[in-house]
């Protein structure tokens, strides 16, 4: 169990039903549900979910974060009793928590296998990155509550897949495999369950062959312009250009590029 260091200290001490793993040699962290069979979702952990991600996001040693869980599934969604349970005010906040993988600078993998549902898969969505296995089953099953998804699933789910397919999704708590998620393009690979740690470490890989300022500014450029006019988009996509030609990774890929050899980024 990695020790992380947070402003709110005292909430990352007992992590509810998940641990946070960090690899500094790879630069990797992860971040492993562990509530067996199912690997539900607290209220409490959605929380702490939260800090982790912010902790991570602070963490020097860390380039890439990926979400995975043990066991067969990743999650079937949250604790349903704890719906009724939390107050107004807290549950106005689980879309907050939930946001956390897109909020952080860092790319963020999600690995799934088997049931992710509800917040699981909400989950997923806010991550940039989600493998899928032939097990894989993506769903929002919350009409069958009585409820719809509360943490941003239906929202990410329509800018990624079209209002139909989201409306068909969410209103008759349809299960999308994984194949048919990665046809969609919501998922980037679809492999055999065998496969997907081996699926994971490749794309970790890759990614940390990118200069972690460009990384950075890709992900927040696109995040910020998912909304923005064409003509918008277009001029914070030049400014962000411009301030990355001054960058000393810029000036190393150029240099790396014209000398045939593998740029050595370092993140300035």
């Amino acid at each position: 169990m990695t020790q992380l260091t947070h402003r709110g200290q005292d909430l990352l001490k007992d992590l509810d039903g998940f641990s946070v793993e960090v690899d500094a040699a790879r630069e990797r962290a992860d971040i492993v549900l562990h509530r067996p069979p199912y690997n539900v979702i607290s209220m409490h952990a959605r929380d702490q979910l939260r800090m982790a991600f912010e902790a991570l996001d602070d963490d020097e040693r860390v380039r890439v974060i990926v979400v995975r869980a043990q066991g067969k599934h990743f999650s079937s969604g949250g604790d349903i009793k704890g719906f009724l349970e939390a107050s107004p005010e807290h549950v106005s906040k689980l879309a907050w928590n939930v946001a956390a993988p897109a909020r952080c600078s860092k790319p963020v993998i999600a690995a799934t296998q088997g049931y992710c549902f509800g917040v699981g898969f909400e989950l997923s969505l806010a991550c940039d990155f989600r493998i899928a296995t032939e097990s894989t089953e993506y769903a929002l099953p919350e009409q069958k509550l009585g409820q719809i998804p509360g943490s941003g699933g239906s929202a990410r789910l329509q800018k990624m897949v079209g209002i139909g397919r989201t409306k068909d999704i969410v209103m008759r708590s349809r299960r999308i495999p994984g194949k048919q998620a990665y046809d969609w393009g919501l998922a980037v690979d679809c492999v055999a369950d065998s496969e997907l740690a081996a699926a994971t470490d490749a794309l970790v890989d890759e990614l940390r062959g990118f200069s972690p300022l460009a990384q950075r500014t890709a992900k927040k450029l696109l995040n910020d312009t998912e909304d923005a006019p064409l003509s918008i988009a277009i001029e914070l996509e030049g400014h962000c250009y411009s301030r990355l030609r001054s960058s000393a990774d810029f000036r190393e890929g150029v240099e790396a590029f014209h000398g045939k050899r593998t740029p050595a980024f370092r993140g300035e």
